[in-house]
């Protein structure tokens, strides 16, 4: 085994995300790790389970495991402590915390997270709510809007509001065009307003490189030069001051996401509207 890399095995008898999402905050405060990933996922069966079998004894490495199926755990177990990799059942002690709280035991079911329930079908309206609605689309639906978004071109609107609709939040994104306040936001809105706003030079690499992807080179008729509005630093510092600008005259909190991930950038949107919600809820 190549003794720079680590393997790490996921398996999960789900989708295998809460996994996924685990071991890659572990990872991040690692240096110059080299990982490599084994998503074992939807594993329920003991003939599924000896292909995960088959890719561990030949690539062993550290395993976390999701599992709640008994039997499959005590193969995986055996397995493990064969090959002299560490096992880590990462829910384990969560169900064993909870059991005490309820006085009662765990079910041990695979899948019971994903449910077709009033939640599930919430989030599918989010997301088709957001397509509809990006990019200042279809603005007639503000009125169901959980959120409004507003920021310049290529400020992170559309993933974040893709990442608020997996939370079942409605979000509606406005583009801020200079000198052109947008319409659909004279009158106080039913919702939250939040800007977002980013570095001017952290901007222009996103817009220029967005211009090679649809562009394909100044011959295709789509790209624009290096001395156009859209990538020219003063003209982006503009936009961005008048962006700001009109924000704080309407009282919009702005989001500054240079630095920051969608996650984050949603996670504060989410506290920025738990804010909203209470000073109405106050007055």
């Amino acid at each position: 085994m190549d003794s720079d890399k680590l393997n790490i095995h996921l398996i999960s008898d789900a989708t295998g995300d809460t996994l996924t999402s685990l071991i890659r905050a572990a990872v991040a405060q690692f240096d110059e790790s080299r990982v490599t990933y084994h998503r074992w996922s939807l594993i329920r069966s003991r003939l599924q389970l000896h292909r995960v079998f088959e890719g561990l004894e030949a690539e062993p490495g550290p395993v976390l495991c999701s599992l709640v199926d008994e039997a499959l755990r005590h193969e995986l177990d055996a397995l493990c402590a064969r090959l002299g990799v560490p096992l880590l059942h990462v829910l384990d002690p969560v169900l064993e915390m909870l059991q005490t709280q309820f006085g009662a035991q765990a079910k041990h079911k695979p899948g019971r997270q994903y449910v077709l329930d009033a939640d599930y079908f919430k989030r599918i309206d989010a997301m088709h709510y957001v397509i509809s609605h990006d990019d200042g689309q279809a603005n007639r639906g503000i009125s169901d809007a959980d959120v409004v978004l507003v920021g310049v071109s290529r400020s992170s609107k559309t993933p974040t509001c893709f990442y608020l609709a997996n939370r079942g939040i409605k979000a509606l994104n406005i583009p801020l065009v200079p000198g052109i306040a947008p319409v659909e936001l004279e009158a106080e809105p039913p919702c939250p307003v939040i800007g977002l706003t980013i570095d001017p030079k952290s901007l222009i690499d996103i817009r220029r490189h967005r211009l090679q992807l649809i562009g394909g080179g100044a011959s295709a008729g789509f790209a624009r030069t290096d001395t156009s509005d859209y990538v020219d630093f003063e003209a982006v510092e503009k936009e961005l001051l008048w962006a700001r600008r009109l924000c704080n005259a309407k009282g919009w909190p702005t989001i500054d996401v240079t630095r920051r991930s969608i996650e984050e950038t949603a996670a504060t949107v989410l506290k920025l509207m738990d804010n909203w919600h209470a000073k109405r809820t106050s007055k």
